[in-house]
């Protein structure tokens, strides 16, 4: 590729074109990590390229070191890299962490002014060299141009605008968005950010030979519209699109931006969000909500969960819908609140006392977290039932630019919620009608799943309690009625279970990219890899890796966890040759999971619970030193 580089004079030469960039910047808490992030991953979105982002901050009130990994790349992505190719550090610190994760023929920029005596290792060089011989070192007085530009705050936009010189991407794209971004704030404040953009960027162009780093970034033109959004978004906006009516969440991270996107959107779709005094309010306000016919859902994370749970048997006894979203993070106790983990699927499986029908359903991707919320609420409100959703502090927070969600096809399914007093009278003529004449709510169907009215429909009395009842809702403890009942209710999970679908082997796209494509069949492959969550995309990209080495490898995402498919699950394991399982927790719970299952055992166990996510290269790593 031949073009006029900055700093070169206008002369022609050649860039290399490395199109796959894991570029992060890092700082102090409060000056500006995540809005940079944000800014860089929206204005290359902007420029037709695929974006995937995410940020690590440690659980302080305020200060500790933040940093945000913005991956970019002109085909899809859906993970960071473990190397870093270029770096913006905004203190010495962040030196300090990130240097060793510097790939070869990386690069640095910082302020050698707020750092004078920081010594590099060796290897590096101050802006010369060529990309693959060594790690460049390219020193921007960030604090000076920004106080020169009239905003002293403005070292991050400072930065950004010298990271788009020496990628070789125009100005005008940074210009653009912090326009949008800081409109708002009014005409000063914007013309401040954009002299700090113009600063960082020509500061670049007039000291350094850019063309010394190997890694370029181009605009695609042509590309659809994406949306650039958080896994949150995806969550909020499935449940938008299913008709959520309640929103209750005592804010708790992974799950708090929920709340803040919720109360944002509530004026426009008609929706109540509650932020009440705890986590035991949030969910018994949801299933009033429920119980009172509104579709409703409580957001929280495992901490918030295990206050929870009492409730949620109340839920089950009582036959109503409420959806509950579990954003995972390390535990016990508040363990680590700002950091990433799978370790409570064995809990939501079996989370509080005694047996009742629940949906526990765990998305892998950002589509996934859209489409699998809408269903859920259709299957709580289907199967009168609980339905949880689990993320993780990871899916949950990172950002990505996906294609918008296709929508026209999702239909709303309320079951058998009755609103009509005449459809009442007909029912209670067909043996609906309790003894008092009231109506039977809990009265035994041919498929388990009883009728349901609205509150204050005419004709439609009933009682309902937590305690074991009859068909009226009148308590009882015979054995004949707790056997009749116990089995009615959990009878209603072999239904819903025909409507999920069945979980299938997928592998690299033949057109190399690391999404989905045909898998080869069990019995072919040479390692069959099992995993849940947010894994998955990792996962897809180290397929990919190994059919560069020759290895035939293929991928078992489980999504659905209550109902199970067994059956299905067993078929397709006992016929693969290798199976390993990947998960991000200490006892390998999926693992045993599907061994109780099913009554098979995986061959190896690549896991992880330092609070931080897998990705490709480790997995890859991970599965070399097993084989």
């Amino acid at each position: 590729m031949k073009e006029a580089a900055p700093g070169t004079g206008g002369k022609t030469v050649a860039r290399k074109k490395i199109n796959d960039l894991n570029w992060m910047v890092g700082g102090e808490a409060g000056s500006g990590i995540q809005s940079a992030g944000h800014l860089m991953a929206l204005l290359c979105s902007r420029a037709g390229l695929s974006v995937f982002g995410n940020a690590e901050y440690p659980s302080l009130i305020r200060g500790g070191h933040n940093s945000n990994v913005i991956r970019v790349a002109d085909f899809e992505v859906s993970i960071h890299k473990d190397k870093v190719d270029l770096l913006l550090a905004l203190n010495a610190e962040t030196l300090d962490l990130h240097l060793r994760e510097i790939a070869q023929g990386g690069a640095v920029i910082y302020d050698g002014a707020e750092t004078p005596d920081y010594k590099f290792p060796g290897g590096w060089k101050k802006g010369i060299g060529t990309a693959g011989n060594g790690r460049l070192i390219f020193d921007v007085p960030l604090s000076r141009l920004a106080e020169k530009a009239g905003l002293s705050t403005a070292r991050n936009v400072v930065g950004l605008g010298a990271v788009l010189a020496l990628l070789g991407l125009p100005v005008q794209l940074l210009l653009k968005v912090l326009k949008e971004n800081f409109a708002r704030k009014g005409t000063e404040t914007v013309e401040k950010n954009l002299a700090a953009a113009r600063a960082g960027y020509n500061y670049v162009v007039e000291n350094f030979d850019v063309t010394t780093f190997g890694f370029g970034l181009r605009p695609v033109n042509g590309q659809p519209r994406r949306l650039l959004l958080t896994g949150n978004d995806a969550v909020c906006l499935g449940a938008i699109r299913a008709g959520v009516k309640l929103v209750a969440e005592y804010p708790m991270t992974p799950a708090s931006s929920v709340l803040h996107f919720m109360a944002k959107a509530a004026r426009d779709y008609n929706i109540i969000v509650k932020q009440p005094e705890d986590e035991l309010a949030a969910i018994n306000m949801a299933i009033g909500a429920g119980w009172a016919g509104a579709r409703s859902m409580a957001a929280t994370s495992g901490g918030g969960f295990s206050l929870m749970s009492e409730a949620l048997g109340f839920a089950g006894m009582t036959e109503t819908p409420v959806v509950i979203y579990e954003a995972q993070r390390g535990g016990p106790s508040t363990g680590l609140p700002t950091r990433t983990e799978q370790s409570d699927l064995q809990f939501v499986i079996h989370a509080s006392q005694g047996e009742f029908p629940r949906l526990v359903v765990a998305p892998g991707d950002f589509d996934e977290l859209f489409y699998k919320t809408f269903e859920a609420f259709n299957l709580a409100e289907k199967y009168q039932m609980p339905a949880i959703i689990l993320g993780d502090k990871h899916l949950s927070e990172s950002i990505k630019n996906i294609r918008p969600f296709v929508t026209k096809e999702l239909k709303i399914d309320r079951g058998k919620l009755i609103r009509d007093p005449a459809r009442v009278a007909a029912l209670k003529k067909l043996g609906h009608q309790s003894p008092d004449g009231g109506f039977l709510r809990y009265k035994f169907t041919d498929d388990e799943v009883s009728p349901r009215l609205l509150p204050g429909t005419k004709g439609g009395r009933y009682r309902s309690s937590s305690d074991e009842h009859d068909e009226s809702g009148d308590l009882t403890e015979t054995e004949e009625n707790r056997i009749a009942m116990h089995a009615k209710r959990l009878k209603k999970l072999e239904s819903c279970l025909k409507d999920l679908p069945a979980p299938k082997l997928i592998g690299p796209a033949r057109d190399g990219s690391f999404t989905a494509g045909p898998a080869y069949p069990a019995e072919k492959a040479d390692v069959t890899f099992v995993t849940w969550g947010s894994p998955k995309d990792a996962l897809l990209e180290v397929l990919q890796m190994l059919k560069k080495d020759g290895v035939k490898a293929n991928l078992l995402p489980i999504t659905y966890f209550v109902p199970f498919h067994g059956r299905e699950v067993k078929k397709i394991l006992s016929r693969c040759k290798w199976k390993i399982g990947v998960e991000m927790n200490q006892q390998a719970q999926m693992c045993e999971y599907i061994t109780a299952k099913t009554g098979i055992f995986m061959d190896a166990k690549i896991l992880k619970w330092s609070g931080r996510q897998l990705t490709a290269e480790e997995i890859y790593s991970k599965y070399m030193a097993v084989i």
